[in-house]
């Protein structure tokens, strides 16, 4: 049997620091999608009385998706840089962080 290689300690901060950084590139990203969209700096939030059922949701459904491609993009280039560095996998079992 082959001796499984350790992932180093190095990727909890690694993570961590491309977690921070996936938020900020993917809330720059929402912003930009709406104002192409809606041609407003601001997106509504649930709490915004002067906005409707239908432009909450709009706005709420595009964040969603934009911020988990980003994530994922972002986990995934972390990932293989790992592996190709260390040439091990940063997590041990299969599937997905949620």
């Amino acid at each position: 049997m082959a001796k499984k290689k350790k992932l180093p300690l190095a990727y909890k901060p690694l993570g961590f620091a491309l977690g921070w950084v996936s938020g900020a590139l993917a809330s720059m990203a929402f912003r930009a999608t709406w104002k192409a969209i809606r041609h407003e700096d601001d997106a509504p939030d649930a709490l915004d009385r002067d906005r409707g059922w239908g432009e909450v949701l709009l706005a709420a459904a595009v964040q969603g998706a934009i911020f988990a491609v980003v994530r994922s993009a972002v986990d995934r280039t972390g990932a293989k840089a790992i592996e190709r560095s260390t040439g091990v996998w940063p997590t041990a079992e299969k599937g997905g962080r949620d």
